[in-house]
């Protein structure tokens, strides 16, 4: 029998007059609906955030304080948890406040454009929710172009609000424009790295890895500008380093002192460059695959890979892989930093002294404070390895393990266990490495053994962090996210509680407070055993809400 077929007909759908961005203004409102409870969160977030920077410093420090902070200009440490200073030889609140805390609100606008792009763009894909919208009319950037006049949308309403928050604080600015200056310098890190994750999306295949690369470069920009600041704090050479980083663009404004608006021009240039580059490498991938192609596995696992603790450790592997790389170099150039610290300590006030434990042994002090610093970089590797458990599940892996001789209680455990070992051993990778730098500024190698004791007993502190972790992913993942505030007011509290001379039942309230900065203070085994108990114990509860729970793929 011979069949006789018809040549192909080519169904043609008008494109519309936007042609690649057919339809991205009804997914931009579709996003905005999705996202209203998100919006309103990080925009409002942030700019609490800096009303509070803005009155509660103005209400606590006093004339004495306040000249007390001429002095951090010169101080290569708090150049690295602050910024350049500028101002800082004729100081005022609200050049403190721009000078020390802005850095805070810039990460934070930087977090909130990367995790906004990912979500509504590879995540989608990931999920084929993105393949479903394709089939309709819409254009091929239209959802990649949708998710960044959302996050542009969400970054101009913070600027504004951020703009009357400090315009209108006791700290009252004399005009305007510097107060309008400030919040566009946290605006225009947002957009930077809005941009960043437009490409990094591109990039890799899958959402987590896509916001790991942007976030990789969110971390880099900061610690380059960190070590430019440092320098310049000192009198060094490596000042043009800032110079190499978005967050060193938007500080270089000076708002209050230089009122400087060019630099802006920088973070506005690279955001279309990465805009425009996000643009051409979609064109050049297909729908839910990646321009780094992903290598093909062996076509049998090995023997090892046969219990739910070695898959949960195969699985994280590649992102200790590269927190290890990261840390440990941290903590060599951070180390090195020591013997500047001993010329540079000299007329320092008691308010930054205590910072490092105290007048005596500055190096020590140095050590410890950076000890408690590198604990706050381990303890985002625990709480994102635990939002990587969330993506398993929602990704639909989880089932399939579970179906298999795996219960949910050593699945949850077998993640957990791999973190907080994971967690012991970034921490002493930052303890060699700031040992081996100290080691080497001072030629004091007796410094390696301490610094490595200090570093390693901050782990108990990031327990505490992993386990609340778990125990809101035990119960409901979607609430995982609350770990960050707690991480963030425990940050806060560490890094300037003490300047701020607040109460030490508020200081208290973080849990990088307890366990000591040694080898500048004595550890406190007590705050130890309690810290390791409490992550027990909220480990324990959180394996108990999973065994209960369903499981959420979406």
């Amino acid at each position: 029998m011979t069949a006789v077929l018809d040549a192909p007909t080519r169904v043609h759908v008008a494109s519309g007059s936007g042609g690649s961005l057919t339809g991205t203004g009804r997914l931009l409102l579709f996003m905005l609906r999705r996202d209203r409870v998100r919006f309103t969160s990080w925009v409002l977030g942030l700019t609490l955030m800096m009303a509070y920077f803005a009155n509660a410093i103005g209400l606590i420090l006093d004339e004495t304080a306040v000249q007390g902070f001429a002095a951090l200009a010169r101080n290569p440490v708090i150049a690295l948890i602050g910024g350049p200073g500028y101002g800082f030889d004729e100081i005022t609140v609200g050049r403190i406040v721009v000078g020390i805390y802005g850095v805070y609100l810039m990460l934070g606008a930087a977090l909130m454009s990367i995790l906004t792009v990912s979500r509504h763009t590879r995540a989608e894909e990931q999920a084929g929710r993105a393949e479903l919208v394709r089939a309709n009319v819409v254009g091929r950037h239209a959802q990649l172009a949708a998710a960044l006049i959302l996050v542009a949308l969400m970054n101009v309403v913070m600027t504004v609000l951020m703009t009357l928050a400090f315009h209108f604080s006791p700290l009252e600015p004399e005009a305007f424009g510097p107060s309008l200056l400030f919040a566009c310098s946290v605006g225009a890190v947002g957009l930077v790295f809005a941009g960043v994750t437009a490409v990094t999306v591109q990039l890799s295949a899958f959402s987590r890895a896509a916001s790991g690369m942007a976030g990789a470069v969110l971390g880099a920009a900061f610690v380059i500008r960190g070590l430019g600041d440092m320098s310049r704090a000192q009198g060094g050479d490596l000042g043009w380093l800032s110079w190499l980083s978005p967050l060193g663009w938007s500080q270089q404004t000076a708002p209050l002192t230089l009122d400087r608006w060019w630099p802006l021009l920088l973070s506005l240039g690279f955001a279309v460059l990465c805009t425009t580059t996000a643009v051409a490498l979609q064109s050049r991938r297909d729908l839910a695959a990646g321009i780094l192609q992903d290598r093909l596995g062996a076509g049998r696992a090995p023997g090892w890979l046969r219990g739910p603790l070695s898959l949960a450790f195969r699985l994280q592997r590649s992102a200790l892989v590269w927190w290890s790389v990261a840390i440990l170099l941290g903590g060599i150039t951070f180390g090195t930093f020591a013997e500047p610290m001993v010329e540079n300590a000299a007329g320092l006030p008691d308010e930054i002294m205590i910072i490092f434990g105290g007048t005596e042994g500055i190096i020590e002090g140095y050590l410890g404070f950076m000890s408690v610093y590198f604990a706050f970089m381990v303890a985002v590797f625990a709480i994102l390895s635990v939002q990587a458990l969330v993506g398993e599940e929602q990704s639909v892996r989880t089932e399939p393990v579970l179906a298999a001789s795996v219960s949910r209680a050593g699945w949850l455990l077998s993640w957990t266990i791999v973190a907080a070992l994971g967690s012991v051993w970034l921490l002493a990778l930052a303890g060699v490495g700031n040992g081996i730098g100290a080691a080497l500024a001072t030629d004091e190698w007796g410094l390696l053994g301490d610094v490595l004791v200090g570093q390693i007993a901050q782990v108990t502190s990031v327990w505490a962090l992993l386990g609340l972790a778990v125990a809101l992913y035990g119960f409901a993942p979607r609430l995982v996210g609350l770990t960050w505030a707690v991480f963030g007011w425990g940050t806060a509290l560490s890094l300037f509680g003490d300047m701020l001379q607040l109460d030490e039942a508020l200081l208290s309230t973080s849990v990088f407070r307890h366990v000591g900065q040694y080898p500048a203070q004595d550890l406190s085994w007590s705050a130890v055993a309690v810290l390791t108990a409490a992550a027990v114990a909220l480990i324990g509860i959180g394996v108990a809400g999973f065994r209960r729970r369903d499981l959420t793929t979406a």
